[in-house]
């Protein structure tokens, strides 16, 4: 009797694992299933420094992209504890331990819906940036190269002939573009004009910087007359645009990071590249505003932050 007991105990303890294994084997199924049929949140590389203080860089990014619903993916070129504007600021060059960063990614296979570039410091950097966009740009993915390069007509003291010329191979990956007056005239060999170069001068400019790569290219901040900046707007085989926003106090530190990523993150939502830079200008004006009505000094960059809530409304 003992013997038939036991028998029919253990029977009963295996009936009921078997039947809780296959319950859980089946829920694992359908919840993967349902997974894989979920629309998966759209993600964003960055690839710029990250600078603790001062709102540019990823800093900026990051956040406008996540109030945009946008996951955002910081890959480091570099962390400064402020940026290069400050008297004083910590800087350390991740350029060394990029590569093995990078690495978790492709070895995860992670997969990305767009790429955003700023500034690049040396050309083992742009080295690893094309390395990273020939790796993870599929089908569907787009690229904006921010070509942080120089402004009102000189380059930055890193930007050597030869970081120049590295620059135009990372060119050749852009979809979209937003360089200001001074990168354009460099990335086409032409001189930095002592006029407001005229809308056909700025098109056929554009329409040879196209000719490398981008399709959507704007130029931003072009100081248009003492009230208003101009933002001229290159599609390849369309008819251009501008967008013109009010001039307002001085330049700001992290103003291009800003506008950059509304555009990319806008572009991204579905926008048309006119409309991405329309409300990339608009929302970057809006914070300079708030700036300058607060006494923000410049160098601590856009308070985006008063005004995030807005980049997630449709």
């Amino acid at each position: 009797i003992l013997k038939d007991l036991l028998f029919s105990y253990f029977h009963l303890i295996l009936y009921h694992n078997i039947n809780s294994f296959s319950f859980d084997l089946k829920y694992d199924k359908m919840y993967k299933n349902e997974v894989n049929q979920m629309q998966r949140q759209k993600r964003m590389a960055l690839i710029n420094d990250i600078t603790g203080f001062g709102r540019c860089s990823i800093a900026a990014m990051a956040p406008i992209v996540s109030a945009m619903k946008i996951q955002a993916v910081p890959i480091p070129t570099a962390i400064l504890s402020t940026h290069t504007q400050f008297p004083i600021f910590y800087f350390d060059d991740y350029t060394s331990r990029m590569s093995d960063y990078i690495q978790t990614y492709k070895d995860l296979h992670l997969e990305f819906d767009a790429i955003a570039t700023g500034f690049l410091g040396s050309k083992e950097q742009v080295d690893i940036v094309i390395d990273f966009i020939q790796t993870f740009k599929q089908e569907g993915v787009f690229v904006l190269v921010d070509p942080v390069m120089g402004d009102h007509g000189k380059l930055y003291t890193t930007y050597t002939p030869e970081m120049c010329a590295k620059m135009k191979q990372l060119v050749q990956y852009a979809d979209l573009m937003t360089p200001n007056l001074t990168e354009l005239v460099t990335l086409v060999d032409r001189p930095y004009p002592t006029t407001l170069p005229t809308f056909d001068e700025l098109e056929e400019m554009c329409q040879q910087l196209s000719q490398q790569g981008p399709q959507h290219i704007v130029v931003t901040g072009i100081p248009f007359n003492e009230k208003q900046i101009l933002n001229f707007i290159y599609n390849q085989g369309e008819d251009y645009q501008i967008v013109m926003v009010d001039r307002i106090g001085e330049d700001r530190c992290g103003t291009g990071d800003v506008i950059s990523s509304v555009i990319a993150g806008s572009y991204l939502n579905g926008y048309s590249f006119y409309e991405s830079v329309k409300r990339a200008t608009l929302f970057a004006s809006k914070c300079i505003d708030y700036c300058e009505k607060t006494q923000v000094p410049n160098y601590y960059g856009l308070c985006f932050e008063e005004y995030l809530y807005e980049l997630g409304e449709e």
